[in-house]
């Protein structure tokens, strides 16, 4: 695809500043664990003594302590956690191997978990990151990370192809676009729009925005968009909605639906910031618009089965983010801006999830990035009415082309667990609830089309 109209200015050094430098180490010596009975940990703790040389890397030495430590939280076990966030703070680091990165996020999460400060610093890394965002910045990340791995441009090209195929023939065409990709989907759209056979439609877009930093951004992003789709010969209307907190509070007439338009809905990452007990009232929200397509792209991932379980949702936390960062390892290359970036965006994420606990006054004052796996989503969208539908020939063929443009160990994969099939011998209704993108071998990121 052409997007030359949206190429970024360089980045500055460190896309993000953290709100400590990984020197800084922290200062253990003197932390007192709210809330948590002293308890031997005389056999325990000889385990790791201090005296002994660190793991090797080889070993996967911080899956192994980060472990030890979540479950002496969960035990209240003060002089074992004392002992483990000190080897964890010895041995991590933001820019080491993808080991001392997981030991360094994932530190800080359980460091605020065991001291009760996670809200604090939730709050000082989200503050941080908005005060150092910028359009070119932001951009520049996306568009790097579009390019060392499939991990956005296979949601953007499945939902593209379904959107494509269920506006065909229509003249008036109105995509309500809920996610916080820039609109790097849209280029590649409006190009085949003006290559349509038939007379060339005209597009509204609307771009429903909760996220702060980019709600700033939207006034560029819609003077690049309306400059690329005149330059593309397509009619166009950029319609942003950036007054919400959340997406609960999206009402029908800030959508400006008109009566005469063909409707799709792009949810690629959207729902998951939905507080839980509002998404079904949110997906009944979005049927009652009577959308051709609905598209939903989320990353695979189990975050709301185990939220009142502190270790079982740390172990679905920690898979996840070892894939996520050994992913990114093997991506981008060591001195990657980008990278940082993208893990520190994770850093915030795996905070927010550990380090915050439960407690429903922290649940009504932040957003949610509890993720819910393909299985759990498409049970919520059949409840509220929707019909899953398939993604045809020649949309598959396009997923497939994509993948090849990428190193090896990325793959598709159906509902069923069959990888690359011939879609012509699947039958039943599993696979047509989505299909996967899988990272040697493991599902990552779910997309799906799905129908009133």
């Amino acid at each position: 695809m052409d997007i030359t109209l949206f190429t970024a200015k360089e980045a500055p050094t460190a896309f993000f500043s953290q709100s400590y430098d990984h020197r800084h180490r922290l200062r253990l010596h003197r932390v007192r664990f709210p809330n948590l009975a002293m308890q031997s940990s005389t056999s325990q703790s000889s385990e790791y003594s201090l005296d002994r040389s660190p793991p090797t890397a080889a070993g996967k030495w911080a899956s192994t302590l980060l472990n030890e430590c979540a479950r002496a939280i969960s035990d209240k076990d003060s002089n074992k956690i004392h002992h483990l966030l000190w080897m964890l703070n010895e041995l991590a680091s933001p820019y080491g191997d993808s080991d001392q990165k997981l030991a360094y996020y994932f530190l800080q999460a359980l460091f605020c978990r065991a001291t009760e400060t996670g809200l604090t610093c939730y709050k000082t890394l989200v503050t941080v990151s908005e005060k150092n965002y910028s359009f070119d910045s932001a951009l520049k990340l996306i568009l790097k990370f579009q390019e060392a791995s499939p991990w956005m441009t296979f949601g953007h090209v499945a939902s593209n192809g379904a959107i494509l195929e269920a506006l065909e023939r229509e003249t008036k065409l109105h995509i309500i676009d809920i996610s916080d990709t820039l609109c790097t989907q849209w280029p590649t759209l409006l190009e085949s729009l003006a290559t349509r056979n038939d007379d060339t439609p005209h597009l509204k877009l609307t771009v429903v925005s909760t996220t702060t930093k980019v709600k700033c951004l939207m006034k560029e992003i819609g003077q690049r968009m309306e400059k690329f789709a005149r330059l593309m010969g397509v009619p166009f209307e950029f319609n942003p909605i950036t007054n919400l907190n959340q997406l609960s509070d999206l009402e029908n007439e800030a959508l400006k639906v008109e009566e005469d338009e063909a409707i799709a809905i792009n949810c690629n990452g959207g729902l998951r910031t939905v507080k839980i007990e509002e998404r079904n009232a949110v997906i009944s929200m979005l049927k009652s618009l009577k959308p051709r397509v609905l598209t939903i792209v989320e990353e695979e991932a189990d975050f709301i089965s185990s939220k009142n379980e502190f270790l079982s949702c740390f172990d679905e936390c920690l898979r996840f983010y070892t894939l996520y960062f050994e992913m990114l390892e093997e991506s981008f290359e060591a001195t990657s801006n980008e990278k940082l970036g993208l893990e520190r965006e994770c850093s915030r994420n795996i905070v927010r999830l550990l380090g915050c606990g439960n407690e429903s006054e922290l649940e009504r004052e932040l957003t949610s990035e509890r993720r819910e796996k393909g299985k759990q989503w498409s049970e919520r969208l059949e409840e509220r009415g929707f019909l899953s539908a398939r993604f045809s020939d020649d949309v598959m063929d396009d997923v497939k082309a994509l993948l090849k443009r990428y190193k090896p160990g990325w793959a598709l994969m159906h509902r069923t667990g069959a990888i690359d099939t011939n879609r012509d011998e699947e039958e039943g209704g599993d696979d047509l609830s989505g299909i996967y993108l899988t990272w040697k071998e493991v599902p990552m990121v779910w997309i799906s089309a799905w129908k009133p």
